[in-house]
């Protein structure tokens, strides 16, 4: 809906309600009631409370009606539509009511007083919840994380932004449990967000292969069998090219990282999945020997200490 329909559908009734004002008026210019000067101050007076009435409820319409329209293309607004209503509309039903004492000669000066007395004591008695308020609007301003992305916490817990609220955002994790964390802890922890700066990510496998192989064989095996499973597996990369990169002398075999990219984070699982399943395969078919862990005893050594010993 268009700012001017928003407009429009807001005046409606605050327009027809200075209508009706006015025209009570008018009519008490032209024919007076009564020639009680105290009756046509109380028209006026009356007059002009309307007519402050009016504009209140057009304002507090038309906010209400803009957060409304605007809360599925604005992230703030998506994610506390409703806390933003109710702020608003306090704020602007308050201001209303100012104007409305003062219009009618009440000093509004020892209200405002007494607001400020009373917002320090509230502030104090609920320091705590307004440190996750504040927290919350940073967390929605600055936008480390959104509804949606896929985060895992320094304390371990990993999932979906499900809500971020005021007082506290909502991560769902892969088991379907929610787990809600304080926006004051959520602002001064380590976050990873595996969604910035694209959702694509690499996905990191740990291999290793007989100290006896053929690494250019085993090279290329492996390559082959990333690019198959990067074109066949849902959440593969199809275009990305698969590689590896030998980088250690392990104790029992040489070892080397797959590099290979999913277009998701949750994706990475299957992937893996599939990956050391062809993999294993193919490397049998092959006649690449993946070790076990052994522990080798070289019994010359072991001989030569054991003369030394007798000839000492």
């Amino acid at each position: 809906m268009q700012i001017d329909d928003l407009f429009i559908k807001s005046a409606d009734f605050p327009v027809t309600l200075l209508i009706f004002a006015s025209g009570g008026a008018l009519v008490e210019r032209l024919m007076p009631l009564a020639t009680d000067q105290e009756l046509t101050a109380y028209f006026i007076i009356g007059f002009k409370a309307v007519t402050i009435i009016a504009i209140v409820l057009f304002f507090d319409r038309f906010s209400s009606a803009l957060i409304h329209n605007y809360s599925n293309q604005v992230e703030i607004l998506r994610a506390s539509g409703g806390v933003a209503r109710g702020f608003v509309r306090a704020v602007v039903i308050g201001l209303g009511l100012m104007i409305l004492l003062d219009s009618f000669g009440v000093s509004i000066t020892p209200v405002l007083a007494s607001l400020g007395v009373g917002s320090l004591a509230v502030a104090l008695a609920l320091q705590p919840t307004l440190e996750n308020f504040f927290s919350g609007i940073q967390l929605i301003m600055d936008k480390p994380i959104k509804v949606g992305h896929f985060v895992k916490l320094d304390s371990g817990e990993e999932g979906y932004v499900h809500k971020i609220g005021w007082r506290s955002t909502w991560v769902r994790m892969l088991p379907n449990n929610v787990v809600v964390i304080p926006n004051k802890v959520l602002v001064n922890a380590k976050v990873v967000n595996y969604y910035y700066p694209q959702k694509e990510l690499a996905v990191l496998v740990e291999v290793g292969v007989h100290y006896d192989s053929d690494l250019e064989h085993v090279e290329r095996v492996t390559i082959e069998v990333g690019r198959e499973t990067m074109k066949e597996v849902a959440g593969g990369v199809e275009d990305f090219e698969p590689f590896i990169r030998y980088h250690t002398f392990a104790d029992f075999s040489i070892n080397f990282t797959v590099i290979l990219r999913a277009k998701e984070f949750v994706d990475n699982y299957l992937i893996k999945h599939e990956f050391i399943k062809r993999l294993h395969k193919r490397y049998a078919r092959e006649g690449i020997n993946i070790p076990y862990p052994i522990r080798a005893i070289n019994y010359t050594q072991e001989k030569a200490r054991e003369a030394s010993g007798r000839a000492q």
